[in-house]
């Protein structure tokens, strides 16, 4: 495995644990009434490939699932980033030699 994908694959852990771990940290700052992690960070987190993390911690959670930015917002994202993916991996795929 080249080192690209092995970054890749470190990249895409990190960033759905931090997505994961945002939507838990939210939800027991807004259960003691502190201060929160503003929607636009969790919308990025889950764009820039968190999106996994973060819609597993919304349903482990219960949190945002009622927000229908974030119930329809990070599905949408997800079908985003698979699409990439899949037509960068296409793209791989069908490079001539």
């Amino acid at each position: 495995m080249d080192i690209q994908w092995k970054i890749l694959i470190v990249y895409l852990i990190v960033v759905n644990i931090a997505g994961f771990l945002s939507m838990g940290i939210d939800k027991h700052k807004a259960k003691k009434g502190q201060w929160r992690i503003p929607e636009k960070t969790l919308f990025l987190i889950a764009a820039i490939g968190g999106s996994i993390g973060s819609m597993y911690g919304m349903h482990l959670f219960r949190h945002k699932t009622k927000h229908k930015s974030f119930v329809y917002g990070m599905p949408a994202i997800l079908i985003v980033q698979l699409l990439m993916a899949i037509c960068i991996f296409w793209q791989f795929v069908n490079v001539p030699s």
